[in-house]
């Protein structure tokens, strides 16, 4: 069987990292992006290299229609198909929700720039691509906070809910050769998240343990084991947003004391 190709967007850590050596565990041939972090992108190719698959490194930054087209063209280039996608790229700010000042509009428009019209771009890029083949997967990495109205920030909260209801609409749309799913992580614990808590990090992993009912938060490999399975299974799985994250929706309360 010839080794799929994948396109991990935002690779060069978290949970882009982590899908994409998942992948290349099982011998496939992956396009890592990334937008300024070319010494960790590059890194990240070797390791897929010598964990089995193949890798390419691309700078690309989703939320420019014509780099997205051009991320696409490597891939084709290089291997003469996609078969899956990870809209994996994403930013926030962080800011209190209560604190209205905090966010201004251009804070919405670089958000969504990148985590909902980036998802969409790179979406409409491969679709032909997908089509012609007769099948492909697209995840969109989402997030709680797109369900819960939760996480880093109301922008954030909103782009991914935006992300969730897009995910609906290009199942519709691209079925039946190209399923469209999203993955919904909770508290997950990266480089990215830590940086962005700073102080505040322990205090709040440390909650999220205490009340979650499997006592533990996310690792970026628990979420790319869920885009795997999305990517190379699933058959009959499009339009939906699945959850990782220990129970978190569940509430507060549900851990054991």
């Amino acid at each position: 069987m010839e080794q799929p190709v994948y396109i991990v967007t935002g690779s060069s850590a978290g949970i882009g990292q982590a899908c994409a050596e998942r992948l290349a565990r099982a011998r496939a041939r992956i396009v890592i992006n990334y937008a300024s972090r070319q010494a960790e992108a590059e890194a990240v190719g070797r390791q897929c290299r010598a964990l089995g698959g193949d890798a390419i490194v691309m700078q690309a930054d989703v939320a420019d229609d014509v780099q997205c087209n051009q991320l696409v063209q490597a891939a084709v280039d290089a291997w003469g198909r996609v078969d899956g996608l990870v809209n994996n790229a994403g930013t926030t700010r962080f800011a209190r929700h209560h604190d209205l000042d905090a966010l201004q509009a251009e804070d919405f428009h670089a958000i969504f720039d990148v985590n909902v019209i980036g998802a969409y771009q790179m979406t409409r890029a491969v679709a032909p691509v997908m089509e012609v083949q007769g099948r492909g997967s697209v995840v969109n990495i989402s997030s709680i906070a797109g369900l819960r109205g939760v996480g880093s920030s109301i922008a954030y909260a909103a782009s991914k809910g935006a992300l969730n209801t897009m995910t609906l609409s290009l199942a519709r749309a691209l079925g039946p050769a190209i399923r469209v799913n999203a993955v919904c992580p909770g508290f997950v614990e990266t480089g990215w998240l830590k940086a962005g808590l700073g102080d505040a990090y322990e205090k709040q992993r440390a909650a999220h343990v205490a009340t979650n009912p499997l006592q533990d938060v996310v690792q970026p490999d628990d979420v790319a084991e869920m885009v795997e399975w999305l990517l190379t299974g699933a058959p009959k799985t499009t339009g939906e947003a699945i959850l990782v994250d220990g129970g978190m929706h569940l509430g507060a309360g549900g851990g054991r004391r």
